[in-house]
């Protein structure tokens, strides 16, 4: 599927430590070097936060950050990542550490731009501002969920934040974890991800919740919409 992807024109590889408990990341490494693809012709990102079961695993303390970066590192068998994220805000680490945890990543060489994913805009509000007071390099990214049932974000809560900071974005889940394709409107389909059982919470939650229903509902009246124009 990369290979596909590249050959297509598509350069960003985004990823997490948290994928498959970092198998993703392994499987990604090997690709990219199997492939012999030049690692200036590539953007390649990864997200920190949960990276395991033990006491200092997870989330944005320096400490985790440090250890998970170069963890991540060696299994995408590269010296660098162009984006790093903070996959979710820590309430438990101050905004302050780990903007000077990030750049820490960027001084050393490890990560060359930083952003987050699923934080508010008041958290990166804080964020930007302590890094520019201290002379820092401010998140310049965020990666939130982003679709035709998830709009408030990216499309009003940001809004201030793209025109006084210049935020940019990247988006996770622009089809709603596969509902807005449609292939679900008549079950799950055998072989499809809600088919498997690793995935049985994100099936309870898409097919059978009430609001997991709801959003299904809406998607059949826009099938037929899409079937009425041809598209």
């Amino acid at each position: 599927q990369m290979k596909t992807a590249y050959d297509a024109g598509v350069n960003f590889f985004d990823n997490a430590e948290a994928y498959e408990n970092g198998k993703s990341e392994t499987i990604m490494g090997e690709v990219i070097q199997k492939a012999g693809w030049k690692r200036s012709d590539l953007v390649l990102s990864t997200k920190i936060f949960w990276g395991g079961e033990g006491p200092n695993d997870q989330g944005l303390s320096f400490k985790h950050i440090k250890e998970g970066t170069e963890a991540a590192l060696k299994r995408l068998q590269t010296d660098y990542v162009d984006l790093i994220f903070c996959h979710r805000p820590d309430l438990h680490t101050p905004i302050e550490e780990t903007v000077w945890a990030m750049n820490q990543m960027i001084n050393k060489g490890k990560a060359l731009y930083w952003g987050t994913s699923e934080w508010n805009a008041d958290q990166i509000r804080k964020a930007y501002d302590f890094a520019k007071e201290n002379n820092l390099r401010p998140p310049l990214m965020e990666q939130p969920e982003y679709n035709m049932f998830r709009r408030d974000k990216v499309e009003s809560d940001f809004t201030s934040l793209y025109e006084d900071i210049g935020l940019g974005t990247t988006i996770w889940s622009p089809l709603a974890s596969g509902l807005l394709t449609g292939k679900y409107n008549d079950g799950v389909p055998e072989g499809s991800r809600l088919d498997l059982e690793k995935y049985s919470w994100l099936r309870k939650k898409l097919l059978e919740s009430e609001e997991g229903r709801a959003k299904l509902e809406k998607v059949k009246k826009l099938a037929s919409v899409s079937d009425d124009l041809g598209v």
